[in-house]
């Protein structure tokens, strides 16, 4: 499948509640990590497009489900961020809720790019995130971002200490920089690969 299917990403609509997504059909590749991981600016390199997904100096900013339309039957999704963000705690407890019912019910899900600071170890939601995907058999790609602020061999040494540390959990693993952009192509031939299976036929 083509890299121009990401690059055909427009807005579709943001949603609250599960039940105010789109239609459950077709098949779409949802976007998580931290607030201050760089997940919006991860979209955007995935895509080519500058402002698709909100960036800000202010971590938190996504608080809903984002969905974004590549074609009739492909979605990108910007899952709400979670960890560093000043919000009230009754609005975090939404956000992993809503998190925790669309990883269950929403059946056109095909995979899921976790994405972290290389320079920080998986926190308690990273793990939780990978308990949910490994409980409902989801793929994952784990995308260690921001990668272009370690030099080559602590960045390594970074991905591998992370290796180690979710030894057996059998997820993708990669450097990644949306600043650079080093590790784009690998990671979106796993996106598309993904996008180009639908109800489990090619």
């Amino acid at each position: 499948m083509s890299k121009n299917l990401l690059r055909q990403a427009q807005f579709l609509l943001s949603a609250h509640r599960l039940d105010q997504s789109p239609a459950d059909s077709g098949v779409e590749v949802a976007f998580v990590g931290r607030s201050n991981a760089g997940k919006s600016s991860v979209i955007n390199t995935l895509t080519g497009r500058r402002n698709l997904a909100r960036t800000s100096k202010t971590p938190g900013r996504t608080q809903q489900i984002n969905y974004f339309s590549l074609d009739e039957r492909r979605r990108l999704v910007d899952l709400p961020g979670y960890g560093f963000a000043r919000v009230p705690p009754s609005m975090k407890t939404h956000w992993f809720k809503t998190i925790n019912a669309y990883f269950e019910r929403r059946r056109s899900l095909a995979g899921l790019v976790l994405i972290m600071d290389v320079r920080r170890d998986p926190g308690e939601e990273d793990l939780q995130i990978l308990e949910w995907c490994r409980a409902v058999d989801l793929p994952v790609l784990i995308l260690l971002n921001k990668a272009d602020k370690l030099s080559y061999g602590a960045a390594r040494q970074r991905l591998l200490a992370v290796q180690a540390g979710l030894a057996g959990d059998g997820r993708s693993l990669q450097l990644f920089s949306a600043k650079t952009r080093a590790g784009l192509d690998e990671a979106a031939g796993i996106v598309l690969d993904w996008l180009a299976v639908e109800n489990g036929e090619a």
